[in-house]
């Protein structure tokens, strides 16, 4: 404004004009059913990524701030919950950001999904990291219509550490597990993990010893255990049949170019409404839905 035609924005005017337009992008109206029909397969992921966030208790309550409000902030982390929904045959990702509760950014996946395409005959194919909320959620929203899988590089990593023990036979061994994993033979890594287990135990004895506790689960148990807990989310064979991914590689890459490039810039806190209206404004942007914005809004002052 000040290059073009000389008048100056305050700071201030800036930003409330940005929250202004980040909160009408806010659609609460979200859809609880797909339609009849839809696409033959839609990719589906959510992941969370904590954002910092500042609150102020008696704003919180409604109450009248008295005094210095920096004496009264109270700073700390909040999970900003990213969904993504993509047809197989399509490059194009349809995301929706909340920084509300795991209901609501499963319902926010239903309209990624309904944007992808999805319908009521598609069949989901859902890839992640095994939180909870995550395959609750997609339980909940979709039930048998979805197919969910964990992250085969997240069941990697716990591999790895469990193969820690066999030193220079690590690569060799991890490989041999990853195949195995990739051909459903989920009992014969498990029988591997048991015969880590016995090795580990004089190691994990010497190191509760020399630590003086013994708390911390060893690694191949805790990588077995992992897998127990998740023996219906391990089908990897028929996702890499059908030429579907085994990870959940999109989603990670969104938290790092749709949120955090932007939420988690050093020394930037959010209040809870405006992390809110950042996260709109940065999915609308991610959707390419930015011009389509503008034009409407030009239209509706028109």
């Amino acid at each position: 404004m000040k290059e073009h035609y000389g008048i100056e924005v305050p700071m201030s005017a800036a930003r409330n004009l940005t929250e202004e337009h980040g909160e009408a992008m806010q659609n609460d109206e979200l859809t609880r059913e797909l339609r009849q029909g839809g696409a033959r397969c839609v990719i589906a992921e959510m992941d969370g990524s904590m954002v910092p966030i500042v609150s102020i208790e008696s704003e919180e309550k409604g109450q009248k701030t008295r005094g210095d409000k920096r004496k009264q902030r109270q700073l700390g982390w909040r999970e900003a919950r990213l969904s993504v929904a993509r047809d197989p045959r399509s490059i194009t990702p349809h995301f929706r950001a909340t920084i509300g509760d795991p209901d609501q950014a499963g319902l926010q996946l239903v309209e990624c999904v309904a944007d992808a395409g999805g319908g009521k005959s598609t069949k989901l194919h859902g890839v992640g990291d095994g939180a909870p909320w995550i395959v609750m959620q997609m339980k909940k929203q979709f039930g048998q219509q979805a197919n969910y899988l964990i992250d085969f590089y997240h069941v990697s990593e716990y591999l790895a550490a469990a193969g820690d023990l066999l030193g220079d036979k690590k690569k060799v061994w991890l490989k041999k597990q990853q195949r195995r994993l990739k051909a459903n033979r989920i009992k014969d890594v498990l029988n591997e993990l048991k015969m880590l287990e016995l090795l580990q135990q004089p190691a994990q004895k010497g190191m509760a010893a020399r630590l003086g506790s013994g708390k911390e689960e060893p690694p191949a148990t805790a990588c077995k255990r992992y897998l127990e807990n998740r023996l219906n989310y391990l089908d990897y064979h028929r996702a890499l049949k059908a030429r579907l991914p085994i990870s959940s590689g999109e989603i990670e890459s969104g938290h790092r170019w749709v949120i955090q490039a932007r939420l988690k810039l050093a020394g930037a806190w959010w209040k809870i409404d405006n992390a809110q209206r950042m996260l709109n404004l940065r999915v609308v942007r991610a959707n390419d839905e930015w011009d389509n914005y503008w034009l409407n809004v030009r239209q509706a002052a028109a």
